[in-house]
Parts: C-alpha cells; sequence; structure tokens
C-alpha cells in the first residue's frame, strides 16, 4: 500500500508517517518509480506506537517494541528491551503518583483550614 494509504487506516497523517521514517520506527521501502510502499507488519507497527503513545511513551520508549515486531515476534512486547521500558514506566507512574498523593494530602489540610479556621489538624 502506498502512504496515503496506510496514514488513512492507522488513522494518521502522511507527515506523521514520514517523520517515523526519519527517526527510523518505519521502514523505508520505495519502488522503482520513487514511491513508499508498505505492508500489513507496517500498519501493526503503527497501531503499536499509537497505543503506546496513548499511554503516555514518547516516541523513543516504543523504540524496542517495534524491533520487537521487525524481529518477528507476534507482538512488540515480549522482548526483554520491551519488558524493561514497561517496567520504567511503571516505576516513573509510581513515583508520580507519589508526588501526586503528596500534593493532594496538601491541599487537604488547606482546604480544611480554610474551612475552619478554628480546626487544629495535629491528628
Amino acid at each position: 500500500m502506498r502512504i496515503g494509504e496506510l496514514a488513512e487506516r492507522a488513522g494518521t497523517t502522511t507527515r506523521t508517517l514520514r517523520y517515523y521514517e526519519s527517526r527510523g520506527l518505519l521502514p523505508a521501502r520505495r519502488t522503482t518509480n520513487g514511491y513508499r510502499t508498505y505492508d500489513e507488519s507496517d500498519l501493526k507497527l503503527l497501531r503499536q506506537i499509537r497505543t503506546l503513545q496513548d499511554f503516555g511513551f514518547d516516541l523513543e520508549e516504543t523504540r524496542p517494541f517495534v524491533e520487537c515486531l521487525r524481529a518477528g515476534h507476534p507482538e512488540g512486547d515480549v522482548c526483554p528491551a520491551s519488558l524493561a521500558v514497561y517496567r520504567r514506566k511503571l516505576d516513573e507512574l509510581d513515583a508520580l503518583i507519589g508526588e501526586l498523593q503528596a500534593v493532594r494530602a496538601k491541599i487537604g489540610v488547606r482546604l480544611a483550614l480554610a474551612e475552619d479556621p478554628k480546626c487544629e489538624l495535629g491528628g
């Protein structure tokens, strides 16, 4: 399939596909007349990238998943490098959750004080 069809089927733009190609995430195969050509495996790569980005992964974090698929694995998250990215992302999320819980507690205290200035928050 050509770039326009792939973009449409993947729900993205041709500009995005060219960008992924420039970053080495999407293979750059061309016909003899210079047109980019893609197949179903490329669509699978794009779906993997988009799913991960929807989860908050940046583009570079998707690379191990793409490489895993390119290596012939049925899923992009079965390779050790992909699992390592998952672990790092979970660690990041746990840290963010901790920070958000601390902020929430501080806001709760401020709200309690604002609602009842006589409130003693010692215990």
